[in-house]
C-alpha cells in the first residue's frame, strides 16, 4: 500500500465502456493519454511519485463518449479490452485505443479515490 502525508492512498477500480463515435471515416473515443514506458515520469502531472509510467488520461472532450461512459481526467488505464497497459509505449497505447474494427472500447482504470483528492488538494 501506498501513502502520501502518512495517509494510506486508495484506488478505485472503474470499468469503463466507450462506444466509439463515427465520424467520416474515423472512430472518435473523445479523450487523450499521456504516459508509456517511453516517456518521461517526470513529466506526468497524474503520476504520484513521478516514476510511474503508466498511461493515464490527460484530457476529455465535453459531451464525447468518453465523457458520457464517465472517464475522468487522471485516470490510469490498466487494461484496453483485456490487454494489459501498464508497460507499454505511448503509441502502443494509442494503437490499443484507436484499432479500427473496434467499435467499442472496455476500459479497466483506476482512479484516485474522492476522499485522497480532497486531502490532496487541502496541501
Amino acid at each position: 500500500m501506498a501513502f502520501v502525508a502518512g495517509q494510506p492512498v486508495t484506488a478505485v477500480v472503474q470499468r469503463i465502456e466507450i462506444r466509439k463515435l463515427r465520424h467520416g471515416d474515423n472512430l472518435i473515443l473523445g479523450f487523450s493519454i499521456g504516459g508509456g514506458i517511453d516517456q518521461d515520469p517526470a513529466q506526468n502531472p497524474y503520476s504520484e511519485d513521478k516514476t510511474d509510467k503508466g498511461i493515464y488520461v490527460t484530457r476529455v472532450s465535453e459531451g464525447g463518449p468518453a465523457e458520457v461512459a464517465g472517464l475522468q481526467i487522471g485516470d490510469k488505464i490498466m487494461q484496453v479490452n483485456g490487454w494489459d497497459m501498464t508497460m507499454v509505449t505511448h503509441d502502443q497505447a494509442r494503437k490499443r485505443l484507436t484499432k479500427k474494427n473496434e467499435d467499442v472500447v472496455r476500459l479497466l482504470v483506476t482512479r484516485k479515490s474522492l476522499q485522497q483528492a480532497i486531502r490532496q488538494s487541502l496541501h
